[in-house]
Formats: C-alpha cells, sequence, structure tokens
C-alpha cells in the first residue's frame, strides 16, 4: 500500500466499524510490508467556494499588480503568497534561480485557507487592487 488512506470518525456509535475497517487495511497494507497507523484530529478541508475566491482574488493581483518589474501569473502569486504565509524556505533550483518548498494549497485546512485568503486581501488592499467579484465591491 503506496498511499495514505483515511477515516474521518464523527461519533461513538462509528468505532466499532472504523476499527474493524482500519483492521482490514491493516492486514492488506501488511502485505507489502511495514503500515505505519498515526491518529489525529480532523480538520475540514478548504471548500470550492473558498477555492473559486483565492483564485478570484490571485487573478486580480495578476491583472493589476506588477511585483519587482514583474508581472506574474495567478499561480505564481498562489506561489509567492503562500509562500509568504507558511514562512517556506527557497532553495537553489535544479537550473539556477530559487525556487520556494513546502506550500501546497490542497492540503490546506479551512483556517489556513482563510489566512490565506486574507493575506490576499490585505496585500490587494495595499496595492491599491480593485477587485473583480461583485461580491468583494460592497
Amino acid at each position: 500500500m503506496s498511499k495514505t488512506i483515511s477515516r474521518v470518525i464523527e461519533s461513538p456509535s462509528q468505532t466499532a466499524s472504523a476499527l474493524q475497517w482500519a483492521d482490514q487495511m491493516i492486514s492488506r497494507g501488511l502485505e507489502g510490508g511495514p503500515v505505519k497507523v498515526t491518529l489525529g484530529r480532523h480538520e475540514d478541508q478548504r471548500t470550492n467556494q473558498m477555492n473559486r475566491l483565492m483564485w478570484a482574488l490571485l487573478t486580480d493581483l495578476s491583472e493589476q499588480v506588477v511585483w519587482h518589474g514583474i508581472k506574474l501569473s495567478p499561480e505564481e502569486w498562489k506561489d509567492l503568497t503562500t509562500a509568504s504565509l507558511k514562512h517556506q524556505k527557497a532553495v537553489p533550483g535544479m537550473d539556477g534561480g530559487f525556487v520556494m518548498v513546502g506550500g501546497r494549497t490542497s492540503k490546506m485546512t479551512k483556517r489556513e485557507h482563510s489566512d490565506l485568503i486574507e493575506c490576499l486581501y490585505a496585500f490587494g488592499g495595499e496595492q491599491g487592487v480593485q477587485w473583480s467579484d461583485p461580491a468583494l465591491k460592497q
């Protein structure tokens, strides 16, 4: 088993079936070698609405802000703002330059994604960005 699997348990009544499921998954995984079992508190992942809002904000930044003489794509703005929020590190690239490592918005919780959106609002506000989404103009 090369991928990570998980199951969210929301009430005590789900414990028995979850343990049975875990036993089956562990047994199946052990056929390929040692298995790591981890328990943790579940945090909701970002919503589709949050994701759409993030991309609208990133597109507005891309269209309206020139960063140190460079026009960035929405994807590049995402990398830049995520790196700032998560205090990522820059490492030398294989072909020169630098690459920010360690940030993935797809793995963010709702709270982390909200922080990123607030970062985008704050930065865009400082840069005088006029938000295109009608809901953002109110």
